[in-house]
């Protein structure tokens, strides 16, 4: 594989990872915006825009860039996070070039009025249909509760309300700021013509004009709050913890990621054994999320509403057993093949190895192999995650749940 980069004079950063003997390839558009990037009164343009590029250009209206799509089998589709808005596409290399172009074109949507008018009732009606998933609901709010004060703390989604006031002009402006050159990275893995690829950003994106684009970075303890709601209908307890972690730019992210792996991997961690084998949970994980300046663990746990006080009781027990004790060398093997073994797997297709690419350059500027990643991941040692573990104290954290009414 052979690596290449380069920096257009208007800031866009073009990477590519050539792997000739692949048969597909793999390009994205990765904008440094998310929702941390928002202010309240217009929390959720950063995912009203994912869509809103699906929309079309001036010269190219919705069904014409789907019909574009169609037409070369690309499997396509864009996310948006608390930090980032990723485009993305896999297709067969003869057909990189064209839809590298399409993706280039929707970089510089038309953004109509009507069009915005259109897609309000569908931004609202995945608000009420994410709401309705206590799972997902309890996490979003518990990330508002960790994170209270803090711009990283801001639904992805927003809210009815802050999509009900959005307009049209308030998009555009947050539009021509987030959506610069200078705040974008363009990469393509797999097999493809670099030079096909430099040739094509060079003619169609060295005209966009660069900003002054800015994010307040900043580490985050967290508020340690706890909270709950009741929400009608609902037969089970969803409940989230969230505590500190470490940055994505700290080299001490892989044993955050070991550590994760090891309290509350789906199968055979610390929650899986005390609680969901023993029936107590239906659910119960724990992971780590890294992010721009600041990071954290998050768990997920579903049980019954008789059995809550004992689930956060052995929860407690776990924490305080994992930070009076560490981390075994046997489960820190266990950790390390499942996490080597997720790596490689994924990053064998260029789109799995497209999202790491552009990651670690938004993150770090950065290019990291496979074996860069394989080698670190290796090399954490059970000194290292308990080191970890007392700097972190993962077992203070904050709590949401939302549940069935308690009887009284």
């Amino acid at each position: 594989m052979e690596f290449k980069n380069e920096k257009l004079s208007n800031g866009l950063v073009l990477i590519g990872e050539v792997n000739k003997s692949a048969k597909s390839a793999a390009v994205g558009f990765f904008v440094k915006t998310g929702s941390r990037d928002e202010v309240a009164a217009i929390n959720g343009v950063s995912h009203y825009l994912e869509h809103m590029l699906f929309k079309g250009t001036e010269k190219l209206s919705a069904l014409e860039v789907n019909e574009a799509f169609d037409r070369t089998g690309a499997q396509f589709n864009a996310f948006t996070s608390e930090e980032n808005t990723v485009f993305y596409a896999a297709i067969l290399p003869e057909y990189l070039v064209e839809v590298t172009q399409l993706w280039a074109d929707l970089m510089r949507p038309s953004l109509r009025d009507e069009d915005f008018n259109i897609e309000k009732n569908v931004i609202k009606e995945e608000i009420a249909m994410y709401q309705d998933l206590p799972s997902f609901d309890v996490m979003d709010r518990c990330r508002t509760l960790h994170f209270h004060g803090h711009p990283c703390g801001n639904s992805v989604l927003g809210s009815a309300e802050s999509i009900d006031g959005l307009t049209a002009e308030q998009m555009r402006d947050y539009f021509a700021k987030r959506y610069a050159p200078n705040n974008m990275v363009l990469a393509c893995a797999g097999n493809f013509g670099w030079d096909q690829i430099r040739s094509l950003a060079a003619d169609s994106c060295s005209k966009w004009p660069r900003q002054v684009v800015e994010r307040k970075l900043g580490h985050f303890d967290g508020s340690k709050k706890k909270d709950r709601i009741e929400k009608a209908n609902l037969a089970r307890e969803h409940i989230c913890l969230m505590s500190e972690g470490v940055s994505a730019q700290d080299p001490s992210r892989f044993a955050a990621s070991l550590l994760g792996t090891i309290v509350g991997d789906d199968v055979g961690s610390r929650f899986f054994w005390e609680l969901v084998d023993k029936a107590l949970a239906e659910a119960a994980s724990m992971s780590y999320g890294a992010m721009d300046g600041t990071g954290t663990f998050y768990s997920y746990i579903r049980c019954s509403n008789e059995n809550v006080r004992k689930v956060l009781g052995i929860v407690r027990r776990v924490f305080d057993d994992i930070e009076k004790n560490g981390v075994t060398e046997d489960e820190l093997a266990a950790a390390k093949n499942k996490i080597l073994s997720t790596l490689v797997i994924k990053n064998e297709l260029p789109m799995g190895r497209l999202i790491d690419l552009g990651f670690n350059w938004t993150y770090l500027e950065q290019y990291r192999t496979i074996e860069d990643d394989v080698a670190a991941i290796k090399g954490v040692t059970v000194g290292d995650v308990n080191t970890l573990i007392e700097q972190l104290s993962p077992g203070d954290f904050t709590q949401f749940s939302i549940g069935p009414a308690l009887s009284s």
